[in-house]
């Protein structure tokens, strides 16, 4: 998928449809002998390229808004752990039921399950022959932190103690809300799996090798160039519509 700012496509097509523009005043000596310069074949091109163009908008808009709406709901995920650690806490759970929750909890919030050990220690487990490697404490992608949630709720379920009186913190609210930060987050995935279909097909329309718009654009110009000349009135206007190939 192309990065190049959209401005730059938006400009090939344009140029496009003034070279075609310029192609329909030549009249019956526009006549060339390949058929994908012919006017209908360049029409066509030129409504299928503002057509991939409003497809990719389109999509760009609706990955965007889904996006929004998944980083406002997680945004309040930090908040309900806390809540939910604190709930369990002041329960008659026990300590080993909160070691495992403060661990998942701790993954939630991007921090180490377990301290990182010093560079001394490890030259310690080293020289004892133990080889030691410590994971990244990074696991906020949205992924992770649902597995990380699911997983805590899953053990609150199995805790037989924890059972406090506000529906946000049971663990059916829990789920629910799971299940609204799963939809959320799937949503956005399919957005963006739309968005990279929508550039691909407007990289394919612009600028796949020979057929796409930029290449027979220029094909086009070579041959209204051989209709009339190089130092003709009707060439020297389309000599400066340029075209660039934006595609990776």
């Amino acid at each position: 998928m192309a990065t190049t700012s959209e401005s730059g496509h938006l400009r090939n097509v344009n140029n496009f449809e003034s070279l075609l523009t310029a192609a329909t005043t030549y009249g019956a000596d526009y006549n060339p002998s390949k058929n994908s310069l012919a006017l209908p074949a360049m029409q066509q091109l030129l409504a299928d390229s503002k057509e991939s163009l409003d497809a990719l908008k389109q999509a760009i808009s609706v990955y965007n808004t889904v996006r929004n709406e998944r980083r406002k709901a997680f945004a309040a995920l930090n908040p309900r752990i806390t809540r939910i650690y604190n709930a369990l806490k002041s329960s008659d759970s026990s300590s080993e039921d909160d070691h495992s929750a403060a661990i998942l909890v701790r993954k939630l919030r991007g921090q180490r399950a377990s301290d990182r050990l010093t560079k001394d220690e490890l030259e310690v487990l080293k020289a004892e022959g133990k080889e030691v490697k410590q994971k990244s404490s990074s696991q906020m992608g949205f992924d992770n932190r649902l597995d990380n949630f699911d997983k805590l709720v899953c053990l609150l379920a199995n805790i037989p103690e924890y059972n406090p009186n506000e529906p946000m913190l049971k663990v059916e609210g829990l789920k629910s809300f799971y299940n609204d930060l799963l939809a959320k987050n799937t949503k956005v995935v399919e957005a963006h799996a739309q968005m990279y279909l929508a550039a691909t097909r407007r990289d394919t329309v612009l600028y796949k090798p020979l057929t796409g718009m930029v290449d027979l654009a220029q094909d086009a110009k070579m041959y209204m160039k051989s209709v009339t000349g190089n130092g003709s009135v009707s060439y020297k206007q389309i000599s400066k519509l340029a075209f660039h190939n934006y595609a990776n």
